[in-house]
């Protein structure tokens, strides 16, 4: 058991369909109040599987009080999960949240300890409701009435799924790097990149481009070619993550370090598929519909080359919501900076903070 062997105080959560509100179709079992929770609001500091989907996925809770209400980030990737750096990263966050990270399903800690058979694909679906399974335990562990939906990249067309199949476990979403259609943000991407390169007159990087050719790829190698252009370019004009930024030292262990490394291989291959037909394909949120019963914030960086914010900004005036806002980062590209680190937690804290007070 991974986590066993990391030295890590753990114990197995249970999330099942009896929540307040709760999908899915899990068997009856009983979730308590998490102890912070009990008397006096007390300082929250939770790690451990929660059983999710029926299989055991690797959960974080953290915040400065049980008071405060809980945001559940949908990390990217797929295969990505922030749960080693979180602190370092969104510790500032825990002043006012209780910040939940989670391994999902096929990824990081996750995988260590529920490997998927050989045969076992993802799907956009199992995890939308694996998603919203944790919400709701979530809310229910924690004593609230809903929990705050926050997804970057991948996550963040998870978290809009989450968001259209179940709006009741949610005060309101925020959105970073937002992936809108598959087939139009890869045109879209590969057009941008190609005129960087030529007005560069970089030719690696148009030998590259010329030998993946235009999107939709079939090659599953393509993707990856030109994800490294991206950052190249992105780099030129953006702000670096910042040096402080780090892995917890249980999370840089041989064996988490291979479970991170064999997460992000399965999932990645489950996203592009062997000849482009993995999930990534599927996506096209605007046919999910454009109203949401819930606010619905983003916050985009302007050189952002994998998920071009142009594409966010049609999909985010097209829909219709409660609230909705926006937001454009100058000095930011596809991955997070403490640029973006900054504007979520300006969103979060002004915007979103009291749709949750006395509700």
């Amino acid at each position: 058991m991974s986590a066993l062997a990391l030295g890590l105080a753990v114990w197995v959560w249970v999330a099942q369909a009896n929540c307040a509100g709760a999908p899915g179709n899990g068997t009856q079992q009983k979730v308590s109040l998490s102890p912070p929770c009990k008397g006096k609001p007390a300082k929250v500091d939770d790690e451990g599987f929660v059983v999710i989907g029926g299989i055991e996925q690797w959960v974080t809770a953290k915040g400065d009080s049980c008071a405060n209400p809980v945001l559940l980030f949908i990390s990217g990737g797929p295969g990505n999960p922030l749960s080693g750096i979180s602190d370092s990263v969104y510790g500032a966050g825990q002043r006012d949240f209780i910040v939940v990270q989670w391994d999902q399903r096929g990824s990081g800690m996750t995988y260590g300890r529920s490997p998927p058979a050989p045969d076992e694909k993802l799907t956009i679906a199992r995890m939308a409701q694996d998603g919203n399974e944790l919400a709701a335990y979530l809310a229910r562990r924690y004593g609230k009435r809903k929990v705050i939906l926050w997804g970057s990249s991948w996550g963040s067309i998870l978290a809009v799924h989450m968001a259209k199949a179940h709006p009741e476990l949610f005060y309101a979403y925020v959105g970073t790097s937002q992936v809108v259609n598959s087939v139009e943000t890869q045109g879209e991407s590969y057009k941008k990149l190609l005129a960087l390169a030529t007005s560069a007159n970089d030719k690696e990087s148009l030998a590259t481009l010329e030998q993946v050719g235009t999107p939709p790829w079939t090659d599953p190698h393509s993707f990856g070619k030109v994800r490294r252009i991206i950052r190249k370019y992105e780099a030129k004009v953006t702000q670096p993550p910042p040096d402080s930024w780090h892995r917890a030292p249980a999370y840089i262990t041989p064996k988490a370090e291979a479970d991170y490394e064999a997460g992000e291989d399965y999932s990645f291959l489950n996203f592009v598929g062997m000849h482009g037909d993995g999930m990534l394909s599927q996506v096209d949120l605007p046919k999910l519909g454009t109203d949401f019963a819930i606010p619905m914030y983003f916050i985009e960086g302007a050189h952002d080359l994998l998920a071009p914010p142009e594409m966010a900004r049609r999909y985010y005036e097209s829909i219709s919501a409660p609230h909705k806002g926006w937001v454009l980062l100058e000095h930011s590209g596809h991955d997070p900076n403490q640029e973006v680190v900054d504007a979520e937690y300006k969103v979060l804290r002004e915007s979103v903070l009291p749709l949750t007070r006395g509700r």
